[in-house]
């Protein structure tokens, strides 16, 4: 309906997300991240890069001190990185919308205040959860009424969250990142032992990023730069294309083969060198050269699967998630991905605000001589990845949700486009294969891959679990395609979105 009001993509984009954060609290909300890239109706492509700093005070040195062990904290307050959500939403409705944040979070706020019937999907992921919402009295209180998860159909109503929104609605980005919300925040955490200050949110700005990209068989596919991992899939592409993979066939042996082995090279590339590129530098240019990806390439066995691979040498070089994407009757599209990282991310809900801190910061390293090393005020590795491409007339706003899952799917959707020419909703619903881990030869398939190409595959040495037929370890996506004046939608199984039309305009 904001799109039918006269809205801009981006305030449709925006709303969507906001009411996702009240009916999938734990996949995303103000609480996490957001990436984005916008592409006009005369083509400029923008990206926004709302992924959230860590605290001034949180150092490796700090940890040490606390006597963590093993590494860098995966939960907890000491997981938590500054949300950059708000902001985003903030550049985004500043520099495109039409009708304001109020506006587009007055859906979401009706939803929490008055309530809504949990789907399916999120009944069984909520469930699942348990244990982490009972480890945090805010998030049992919040999430946990009458100390049990919400079921199929139950109701569920979060006014503390409706509050927050309101914040947000009536003051914008300094309602979140100032005044009484940002306050009760920084109780929470500093009642956890945390270290975020109240300047670590007040002075924290989402940013704008522009696009990297690489050709492909004649298409331009966009990610966005570092500190997110979009460049792997970009690097899986150009070792892709020095492939035959239109004569290999969609999901043959020797298609899944090389899209698994060009996977571990890329994520290699992307594990090695991507981090906060205010803190160091990373090498993007040479790591989406043609030149190395064909050194890349040759060093692929056509026969057997590798157990481990290094990143290149490039000279010089010092879970859970909510994708949307949107196309508005101008041609205006938006790829948009938000995220507390784990399901209820750092499993912290702190009291008076009705929703999850994320876990960003697990994404950092401990080790002092990696690039993406913990330090005050950095940004971590990011897996969360919108994406674009267009060839021609045919533009493509999409993405693929699930952790590192994602620009492996990204490369496999991209594919299957190009290479098989399959439509944007074929293109989803074609079965996937993921591989989680960055060392070994272990990958999952989906169970509608032919029996004989899983065998093959054994044969070459990969190490293959066999899973559902719509999986959702291979994540979920969403595209909408636009061709000649024309708007296309798809929506994966695997997810309980949806491929919804503009309505019909009020006017």
């Amino acid at each position: 309906m904001v799109l039918a009001g006269g809205g801009h993509a981006v305030d449709a984009a925006v709303a969507a997300n906001a009411v996702m954060g009240v009916v999938c609290p734990m996949m995303c909300g103000i609480g996490g991240d957001l990436f984005a890239i916008v592409c006009e109706r005369d083509g400029r492509l923008h990206g926004v890069n709302g992924s959230g700093w860590a605290p001034a005070q949180l150092s490796p040195e700090f940890l040490a001190r606390q006597r963590a062990p093993g590494g860098m904290p995966q939960s907890g307050v000491h997981s938590i990185t500054v949300p950059g959500a708000v902001a985003g939403w903030a550049v985004l409705l500043d520099r495109f919308g039409r009708t304001g944040l109020a506006s587009a979070l007055s859906t979401a706020i009706g939803l929490a205040e008055e309530g809504f019937p949990v789907a399916e999907i999120t009944a069984e992921e909520w469930g699942n959860q348990v244990d982490v919402l009972r480890a945090d009295p805010g998030a049992a209180r919040t999430f946990l009424p009458d100390g049990r998860p919400l079921t199929l159909g139950g109701i569920f109503r979060n006014p503390e969250l409706a509050w927050a929104y309101r914040q947000v609605a009536e003051h914008g980005r300094d309602g979140f990142y100032r005044g009484e919300l940002s306050r009760r925040l920084i109780a929470g955490i500093e009642r956890r032992g945390g270290t975020m200050a109240p300047a670590d949110l007040a002075e924290f700005q989402a940013e704008w990023a522009d696009p990297i990209s690489t050709q492909y068989r004649g298409w331009e596919v966009f990610e966005l730069p570092p500190n997110g991992a979009g460049i792997a899939a970009l690097v899986m592409l150009n070792i892709l294309e020095t492939l035959p993979l239109r004569e290999y066939g969609p999901n043959s042996i020797e298609a899944l083969h090389a899209m698994i082995e060009a996977k571990k090279l890329a994520y290699a590339d992307m594990q090695r060198y991507v981090a906060d590129p205010r803190f160091s530098k990373v090498p993007v240019s040479a790591m989406l050269s043609k030149d190395v990806a064909r050194r890349r390439a040759a060093t692929l066995d056509a026969s057997t699967a590798q157990a481990a691979v290094v990143a290149a040498d490039i000279p010089g070089h010092a879970g859970d998630t909510t994708y949307l994407s949107v196309v508005d009757r101008d041609g205006n599209m938006v790829s948009l991905i938000q995220s507390n990282f784990a399901s209820f991310g750092s499993g912290v809900v702190c009291e008076g605000t009705g929703f999850p801190l994320q876990n960003r910061g697990a994404l950092f390293t401990l080790d002092p001589a990696h690039p993406n090393v913990l330090a005050p005020r950095k940004r971590p590795l990011h897996t969360i990845i919108p994406a674009f491409m267009r060839s021609g007339g045919v533009s493509v706003a999409f993405g693929i949700m699930g952790g590192w899952n994602q620009s492996q799917a990204h490369a496999q959707f991209v594919s299957n486009v190009v290479d098989h020419d399959m439509n944007i909703q074929a293109s989803l619903e074609a079965p996937r294969v993921t591989k989680l881990t960055f060392e070994g030869r272990d990958v999952s398939l989906e169970r509608r891959i032919p029996e004989a190409v899983r065998r093959g595959l054994v044969e070459k040495g990969h190490e293959v679990s066999v899973e559902g037929d719509f999986c959702s370890l291979m994540g979920g996506g969403q595209a909408v395609m636009r061709t000649e004046g024309v708007n296309y939608g798809a929506s994966d199984p695997r997810k309980d979105g949806a491929a919804v039309p503009e309505p019909a305009s009020k006017k």
